[in-house]
């Protein structure tokens, strides 16, 4: 069994959604004066490689401390849309030359290769997103999410995508992922766990994939 992270590292200096306040580590206690350590965290609920939930887009539609763990791990399979060029989109004819696994997969994680601009200005530049009908190959198949290693499913300007997969049903989104490129073409089994707060419109995620063999 091997496992590899898929999650970018939590700073004070990361790469977050324009206009969103940095996140803040503050140590509140240390080994010299207290004989332990313990930091107070402070960020926005989408920071970094994070989870939403449909609550994020529609007020009356479900937080994630309300979503049972299961929902949260499952067979993944990684979608290779690394030789997509700036601007160009994720379409449906990716998931139908690897039809047979998608259908099988859980959860399909797009890999664009978008994370080596991780701390950029190009991360927010004309990265790849989802199209509708992949958004809607995603719900007709009952996926139990969907992951990118990009800032958003949809263009820096829409949410169109958002409100289609999360409107009626308890889909959730993993975005900010890395390390994709790693994963191969074959299943895995992928968790992706979220923090756990009441009413949770989204949360941070420690996003792993577990190979087998």
């Amino acid at each position: 069994m091997k496992i590899i992270d898929l999650t970018h590292t939590i700073t004070e200096r990361m790469t977050v959604f324009p206009g969103t306040d940095q996140p803040s580590l503050k140590i509140i206690c240390n080994h010299e004066t207290d004989g332990f350590k313990e930091t107070s965290l402070s960020m926005a609920s989408h920071t970094g490689t994070h989870m939403d939930a449909p609550n994020h887009i529609f007020a009356h539609r479900t937080t994630l401390d309300l979503i049972p763990a299961e929902q949260f791990v499952g067979k993944g399979l990684v979608i290779d849309c690394s030789d997509l060029k700036d601007g160009q989109r994720i379409t449906i004819d990716r998931i139908n030359k690897v039809k047979d696994k998608a259908d099988q997969a859980e959860f399909l994680l797009f890999y664009t290769g978008w994370d080596q601009y991780w701390g950029t200005e190009k991360y927010f530049g004309n990265y790849p997103y989802m199209t509708e009908e992949v958004a809607d190959y995603l719900l007709q198949s009952k996926k139990k999410g969907v992951g990118l290693d990009v800032i958003s499913i949809d263009s820096m300007t829409s949410l169109k995508i958002h409100k289609k997969v999360l409107a009626d049903t308890d889909f959730v989104i993993i975005e900010n992922l890395t390390g994709l490129g790693e994963l191969g073409d074959e299943l895995f089994t992928f968790c992706a766990l979220p923090m756990k707060y009441e009413n949770a419109d989204g949360a941070p995620v420690r996003a792993i994939a577990i190979l087998n063999g």
